[in-house]
């Protein structure tokens, strides 16, 4: 890893329109570390004796539509369900968004994120697995290009995050569409992705289901769009094809060296010292980790060496 972040507890992959970014906490203040093709990732992931399988990753309070402050956990203690402490569940404002459109309930910061508009959405992903999901209109691209989608494009606007999320779940309902593809699923999909034009056309085809499917719903607070989303440049790589190898060691421990070739959400497409082959690695398997940066290298097992 590069400067200035020399330990520190993982968060996630985020992105931005100007490319993805290794989220970590680092003496109790967040900090980025912007990824781009050609860097070396080295580090060590912390385990052991008196160290957690996950750390809680805090609690999020929310002011407004623009305005959400991070905290990390009082106690540094470990996770207890997902992410989070049984404290930081309890605190944290963004557990309300899943149900707000059921119970109504929500504190008034988050109200006010839920009042904006909404987008519904259509994303494929690299195996065609193809899902229904929202945005608000704040995190429209950030929240594909976070999940991971090859292609995807928006079908409706909704006035607030109530009314999308009745949406979202009609089409489940109704059509069959998953609103979950999980993280191994996306991974593993990249090993031999599908060419571009059939997830294109299977995300125009599940596109044009629901939006015939919205024009007979009488339900008031959205209008029915035809936008596509544009992912970034960075994923050609690891679009491309050709021979791939999965990451041959978890990234809950142990000492890793990486050289980033492409990235996809949260996955890579990485080079190793000393070996020819390219790697797809979960760089989400990091999160609730602590890290350390250091002249490390990733261990490739023998079985796997005989195969260069």
């Amino acid at each position: 890893m590069v400067e200035p972040v020399k330990t520190g507890l993982v968060r996630g992959v985020s992105w931005r329109p100007g490319g993805p970014a290794l989220s970590l906490m680092a003496d109790d203040a967040d900090a980025q570390l912007p990824l781009s093709a050609g860097q070396w990732l080295r580090f060590e992931v912390l385990s052991g004796d008196g160290i957690p399988a996950r750390y809680c990753l805090g609690y999020t309070s929310v002011q407004g539509p623009e305005d959400s402050l991070h905290h990390s956990c009082p106690t540094h203690q470990g996770a207890e369900r997902g992410f989070q402490c049984g404290a930081c569940f309890a605190r944290d404002d963004l557990r309300h968004m899943h149900d707000f459109h059921r119970s109504g309930q929500a504190p008034p910061g988050m109200r006010s994120y839920l009042s904006q508009q909404h987008w519904l959405y259509i994303a494929t992903f690299a195996d065609g697995t193809t899902k229904v999901g929202t945005a608000s209109n704040l995190s429209k691209w950030r929240r594909l290009a976070e999940q991971g989608a090859v292609v995807a494009q928006y079908v409706a606007l909704a006035r607030d995050g109530a009314v999308v999320r009745l949406l979202e779940d009609s089409v489940t309902k109704e059509l069959g569409v998953t609103q979950f593809v999980r993280a191994a699923s996306k991974a593993a999909s990249l090993l031999t992705p599908r060419s571009k034009a059939e997830l294109e056309l299977r995300n125009r085809e599940v596109a044009g289901v629901v939006r015939e499917f919205l024009h007979e719903r009488t339900q008031p607070g959205f209008e029915i769009v035809d936008e596509q989303w544009r992912g970034s440049d960075f994923a050609r790589g690891i679009l491309a094809g050709g021979p791939r190898i999965a990451y041959p060691q978890p990234l809950d421990s142990g000492r890793h060296g990486m050289k980033l070739l492409s990235m996809l959400g949260a996955n890579a497409l990485v080079s190793l010292d000393d070996a020819e082959a390219a790697f797809v690695v979960d760089l989400g398997g990091l999160k609730g980790h602590r890290i350390r940066s250091g002249a490390f290298s990733t261990e490739i097992p023998a079985l796997q060496e005989s195969l260069f």
